[in-house]
């Protein structure tokens, strides 16, 4: 089984389409850091958080040099803190190259799996094995397409004519061939590479040679020079796939496909052994590296005993990646147990993280982050109406604050303004309550909200089923 290993269909996976949508950190496009890992005041949708964002950095530098893999992070700080905002700007930075997983504790307890092997699985994900193979590939300047069809037309056969700069040759089409050529619609001038292995073929753009040619061209036409030398070539090709891709592909109960419907399930860790131990020859061997990537669990503090004794364990395999949690609990108890603990989470665990913390936004930072989340929902702020949606941050919770622009955007919407203005907010604000508002409410009508009565009845009933005992 490890000697037939396959990873090349994982290889073709790519998300094509993405939907256009305003996220809570859509705004983020970095960590805001410049060479010397020094935050800017404002920079990648950034605001504030320099110490914590500076140390994020230094992390980064070490996932870029590989020397901090195997090893655990811990974001810690209030609500509203921007503790997920670093970790996406994080991942921003790294790239797509390596990998990022963002995980919440709470969904390892919703997965029609065990808890232990959704972590496997999470882990996994996040370690990337980039194979480097050689491949054929044959890159010339189409001279001349010629396709001979039979009397019936049920079968197909032709010449393909390609050049260089140095030679010239006649290759023979078969059916399968002809057609690709027709799909990717090849024509006479065109420059074009051919996996041999394969039988692949990518237009690589319009010879300089036609650049004069009347044909009919858009604007987006790719001009190159034709290639020199031999046409047949030999060239390094790179795939990136992760354990888990290589994992899922060599499943017999799962298959290949199982990496689009999303329904892995368990994997046997008979198989996950063979395919590190192939995975180790090809490193031996040159053909492969690892490229560890991060792993981003959100709500640490969320998951159970179980779990924690799990990535105490994890952490010190050989194949591990950086494991970024956050966390905005104080002493509170680890779940599963009855013992307190920091952010709820074990302190031999916690031990062994290095522990990056964050603080509270002062007005000037709060009115800067109300602003650009404005900007991002294409929203006109008159600098009243920020100024209060700024004070509102500060007084309730920045997330409040930020969740009232685009009510308030309808408000003036409707009044026929382009400008959000101060009036609007005030709408919105009468509207929607705060968590102290809302509390507020409750404590007024306790005893009216629906159960409530009857915890009220079932205690009043218990008192006098006592009563009546004594």
């Amino acid at each position: 089984m490890a000697a037939n290993i396959s990873i090349n269909p994982s290889s073709s996976i790519r998300d094509v389409t993405k939907m256009e949508r305003i996220g809570a950190h859509s705004h983020i496009h970095g960590l805001g850091l410049d060479a010397n890992l020094e935050p800017r005041a404002s920079s990648q949708g950034m605001i504030g958080q320099g110490k914590a964002r500076k140390a994020a950095g230094v992390i980064l530098r070490m996932i870029q040099d590989g020397r901090i893999a195997g090893r655990s992070i811990l974001i810690a700080g209030p609500p509203s803190t921007g503790k997920t905002a670093i970790a996406m700007g994080m991942a921003q930075t790294l790239g797509a190259d390596v990998p990022f997983v963002m995980l919440t504790a709470s969904e390892v307890f919703s997965l029609e799996m065990s808890k232990t092997e959704s972590l496997t699985q999470a882990f996994r994900r996040a370690i990337g094995v980039r194979i480097k193979e050689e491949t054929e590939l044959i890159e010339g300047e189409v001279v001349e397409i010629q396709v001979d069809r039979s009397v019936t037309g049920s079968t197909k056969t032709g010449r393909l004519t390609l050049k260089t700069t140095d030679m010239e040759t006649v290759y023979d089409l078969g059916s399968k061939m002809i057609d690709q050529l027709q799909k990717e619609k090849v024509l006479a001038g065109d420059v074009v590479s051919i996996d041999k292995a394969s039988g692949r073929i990518s237009k690589l753009g319009r010879s300089y040679g036609r650049a004069k040619d009347y044909d009919a061209m858009g604007a987006d036409t790719r001009f190159v020079a034709c290639p020199d030398g031999e046409l047949q070539t030999r060239k390094e090709v790179v795939h990136t796939v992760s354990l888990h891709e290589i994992d899922v592909i060599n499943s017999r109960t799962q298959g290949f496909l199982a990496l689009f419907a999303g329904d892995t399930g368990e994997i046997k860790p008979e198989l996950r052994d063979q395919i590190n131990s192939k995975v180790a020859e090809w490193r031996e061997e040159g053909k492969a590296e690892i490229v560890p990537g991060v792993l981003f669990i959100d709500e640490v503090h969320m998951l159970d005993i179980e779990c924690f004794s799990f990535l105490n364990r994890a952490l010190e395999g050989e194949l591990a990646p950086l494991v970024v949690m956050a966390s905005n609990r104080g002493i509170t108890r680890i779940r599963g147990t009855k013992y307190k603990s920091p952010h709820g989470i074990p302190v031999d665990l916690l031990d062994r993280m290095l522990i990056i913390s964050t603080r509270k936004y002062d007005a000037t930072e709060t009115k800067e982050i109300v602003k650009i989340r404005a900007e991002e929902e294409d929203v006109k702020l008159v600098p009243d109406a920020l100024d209060l949606l700024a004070q509102m941050g500060l007084q309730t919770s920045l997330r409040y604050a930020l969740n009232l622009i685009a009510p308030s955007q309808l408000l003036a919407t409707r009044r026929k303004t382009p400008n959000v203005e101060v009036e609007d907010v005030r709408m919105a604000y009468k509207y929607f309550c705060d968590v102290e508002r809302s509390a507020q409410y409750a404590k007024e009508t306790s005893g009216m909200m629906f159960g409530e009565e009857e915890l009220v009845a079932s205690v009043n009933g218990v008192n006098a089923a006592m009563d009546i005992s004594t």
